[in-house]
């Protein structure tokens, strides 16, 4: 593409003010910008598809967080993938498509070093941002090094029917589980976990207390809790965890748009009994994993061992709505917007 041929203008998410419980849509424009030309080092990425995700959330307040929250009246963040129309850098060509965050908008310029060449190739564009992505890195971490799997374990995942939570069930299984339990919003998400992914038990969190329930799916306890809930999920996997059972938090969905803070578990003290571990999980702590996250999952991917779904929405007009839909439940496995 020639210099005269790029776009001169592109439309981009900002945030206006910081929610106070559910995010409403006056809280955020959908503004058009100037696009500039990459400058030494740099990149100009046309993205293809865009990424929201529950820790977003987070980002939208001024509280202190592991990550920087967004700015006001600026485009927010997140990750997408997308060619590149305009290089200044060597290693990046005009044509490779790439990895980064600079979500939520058409076009992003940014540093090259911030890239992460993908091939369209090898698997769909999309699947980088979920299975193939960070969302599954936070699965295979989360599930093999932070609550240190290990074959046999009987391991109970919460958000089951989501991007990450689906991938642990499925790696839980293919690494020899002794039991695989999900908890998900709808009965048609548990008929999935069941059919689809192999979850030997799964149950619809709104049809009961989840601490019967679970107590009822794992009738001999549980080694391992992958948390992507909180609340009555926390408390009720402290109730049936066994001895040296292994918690791992990675997100807690349930309580993010509270204006009040949420109850603790009452149970905590199980843990004494139990000799059990909490650990909290951030993602960008494991990229050393990657390479041998990409070469197994990517093997089981391609081999149909592991199956993802995805909840496409079209258009960036919709990328607000998309996310409100996470925060909902409202998406099967990854939420992405296609551009």
């Amino acid at each position: 593409m020639t210099d005269s041929a790029l776009p001169a203008t592109g439309r981009e998410w900002r945030l206006l003010s910081r929610p106070v419980g559910w995010p409403k849509p006056e809280d955020f424009e959908l503004a058009e910008t100037e696009i500039r030309r990459p400058g030494p080092g740099e990149v100009l990425v046309r993205n293809a598809y865009v990424s929201v995700d529950p820790y977003m959330r987070g980002r939208m307040s001024s509280a202190k967080s592991y990550v920087a929250p967004f700015e006001l009246g600026k485009a927010m963040q997140g990750g997408a993938v997308g060619e590149v129309v305009a290089s200044e850098a060597e290693g990046i060509a005009v044509g490779d498509h790439v990895l980064h965050f600079g979500g939520w908008r058409e076009y992003a310029v940014f540093d090259a070093k911030q890239a992460v060449k993908v091939d369209p190739d090898a698997a769909p564009l999309s699947t980088y941002l979920g299975v193939l992505g960070m969302t599954g890195l936070t699965a295979y971490a989360g599930l093999l090094r932070t609550a240190s799997f290990k074959e046999g374990d009987s391991v109970f995942v919460s958000g089951a029917a989501g991007a990450v939570g689906s991938q642990v069930g499925q790696i839980a299984r293919l690494k020899g589980a002794s039991r695989v339990i999900g908890s998900a919003g709808s009965d048609d998400k548990v008929n999935l976990l069941v059919e689809e992914y192999g979850f030997d038990a799964a149950f619809n969190y709104k049809n009961g207390p989840v601490a019967q329930q679970l107590r009822d799916a794992a009738p001999d306890g549980i080694d391992v809790y992958f948390d992507n809930v909180g609340g009555d999920h926390l408390e009720a996997a402290i109730g049936s965890l066994n001895e040296k059972g292994r918690i791992a938090i990675c997100g807690m969905i349930s309580v993010y748009n509270n204006t009040e803070p949420a109850p603790g578990p009452k149970n905590l003290a199980r843990l004494i009994q139990t000799r059990g571990r909490i650990e909290g999980l951030l993602v960008g702590d494991h990229y050393d994993l990657q390479p041998q996250f990409v070469r197994e999952v990517g093997a089981w991917v391609r081999s149909g061992e592991l199956k993802y779904r995805e909840t496409v929405v079209e258009g960036i007009e919709n990328n607000l709505e998309a996310f409100l839909g996470v925060l909902r439940g409202d998406n099967t496995g990854k939420m992405i917007v296609k551009l």
